[in-house]
């Protein structure tokens, strides 16, 4: 028992090595471990020290000399880390007390190390946060100012820039990217910050009240009165006169026809083609000519002169006036709904109403002057086919003046076209073995007559050019300058 117990009772190592198997194996592991892990708390360390300083050289120069010194404070940590992990080794042949506090000062120094790389990377990251909020404060409307420097200098209210800004494809949705609420409050801001070499002092008065230039309001009566005239002429002569008057009625006509477009809400500013031009004197000449053709045509004929429709011609060319007045109205009432209207949207579902009943206005001055040609002549007064003959033109008009030549080109040559194919159906149903062209025709005919066709053919297409109008006339780029204002 003495033995055992001599054996069991602790006792002071007599010598620098282990103290029994268990110490030993400890003594060898433990500290070796504990020289991997400080190896590899130093590649860490130096790996997030270079990251540390490739964000750090990303930040602004004052957070990069900050993080730059808080990373040499952490690489002399880990500098103190190699010194103490390198003297570990030689801690094996000390004694254990020191070889305890070797391992407890190499802790400490870990911990600093922890804490001096924790502040290096806060510190980095504070510099970045600040250079990333210098960068996210940069003035998003000094881009856009850049890319529409032009309009907004030679703008003369923000009205325009906003019509402007709205041709160009920006929203409402597109405003709020730019901190506002709507197109005309970003406009705002762009006429307000752009500066203008001699800024005008002159502003629109939409509010102002509505009054006509007697220049253009005097010429637009001119077409009806030179086609009265010619009118007039004809009738009261016979033979050889007849044709010259007629003639020379139909030249002054299509001159001051021109003369009364070259001014005033429906005058033109853009390029328009001469197919358009073209196809539009086909249609009154159709207007003119082509019902009595068409007729004869299915009857068998013509055999001699056919009748002419001179009082829809009349009632068309008397509604330039009107149809000019109709112009001006539509054109200052969407300048005040644009100066009202504090979004696209709510422009255009203001102006769109307007729109119909300018366009039912036109069509009752027309109806009431087909009316009034027609008893007056003693003729019919075609309102069908008349009647969406003006219409079509009126909206191709409105269009033209505002830039939008494209699709009245295409769909009044369209109508043009059908026309013309249907007058040549019916004389090519005659060739032999070809009577099945003329059958749509002269079935449309003898079902409504021959005033039909051109009133399906320009009512249709003054339905598509309606709808497109809704659409394009209702923009605020439609109306950045008002058309026809004095």
């Amino acid at each position: 028992m003495n033995e055992l117990g001599e054996l069991d009772r602790p006792g002071r190592p007599s010598s620098p090595g282990a103290w029994d198997a268990p110490s030993e194996e400890w003594l060898v592991t433990g500290v070796g471990d504990m020289a991997v892990r400080i190896e590899n708390g130093e590649r860490e360390l130096e790996a997030e020290s270079e990251a540390a300083s490739a964000s750090a050289s990303e930040a602004t120069e004052g957070g990069v000399r900050g993080a730059h010194g808080v990373v040499d404070g952490a690489d002399a940590g880990a500098s103190g880390v190699r010194e103490s992990a390198g003297g570990l080794s030689e801690l094996l042949d000390e004694p254990h007390e020191e070889t305890r506090e070797a391992l407890e000062g190499a802790r400490d120094a870990l911990a600093e190390v922890r804490e001096a790389f924790g502040a290096a990377r806060d510190g980095v990251g504070g510099a970045a946060r600040k250079a990333g909020s210098r960068r996210g404060a940069v003035d998003p409307v000094k881009a856009l100012i850049h890319r529409h420097r032009e309009l907004c200098e030679r703008a003369v209210d923000p009205l325009e820039i906003a019509a402007g800004l709205e041709a160009h494809g920006v929203t409402d949705r597109t405003a709020a990217r730019f901190r506002h609420r709507d197109v005309f409050s970003l406009a705002e801001e762009l006429y307000a910050r752009v500066p203008r070499d001699g800024e005008s002092t002159q502003r629109s008065a939409p509010s102002g009240p509505l009054w006509v230039r007697a220049d253009w309001a005097v010429l637009a009566l001119l077409p009806g009165a030179l086609c009265a005239a010619a009118v007039t002429g004809v009738r009261l002569t016979e033979g050889q006169p007849r044709l010259v008057v007629a003639a020379v009625g139909a030249l002054a006509v299509a001159l001051g026809l021109r003369v009364a477009l070259l001014r005033g809400p429906l005058s033109v500013t853009h390029h328009t083609t001469s197919g358009t031009r073209a196809w539009t004197c086909w249609l009154i000449a159709y207007a003119l000519l082509g019902d009595g053709l068409l007729s004869a045509g299915v009857e068998g004929g013509p055999d001699g002169p056919w009748p002419l429709a001179t009082a829809p011609v009349l009632a068309l060319a008397l509604a330039c006036a009107p149809a000019a007045w109709c112009a001006h109205l539509f054109a200052v009432r969407a300048r005040r709904r644009l100066t009202a209207s504090r979004g696209l949207e709510e422009f255009a579902a203001s102006v769109r109403p307007l729109l119909l009943g300018v366009f039912g206005l036109f069509l009752c001055a027309l109806g009431g002057l087909l009316a009034l040609c027609g008893a007056a002549l003693d003729e019919p007064a075609g309102y069908a086919g008349a009647g969406a003959l003006g219409a079509l033109l009126l909206l191709a008009r409105l269009l033209a003046a505002r830039g939008f030549t494209h699709a009245p080109a295409v769909v009044l040559a369209t109508a043009g076209a059908v026309e013309a194919t249907a007058l040549a159906t019916v004389f090519a149903g005659r060739l032999p073995g070809c009577a099945f062209l003329s059958v749509p025709v002269d079935t449309v005919v003898a079902a409504w007559g021959p005033g039909a066709v051109p009133a399906l053919m320009c009512g249709a297409a003054t339905l598509v050019l309606l709808i497109h109008s809704t659409r394009t006339l209702t923009r605020a780029s439609a109306h950045a300058l008002p058309c026809g204002a004095p």
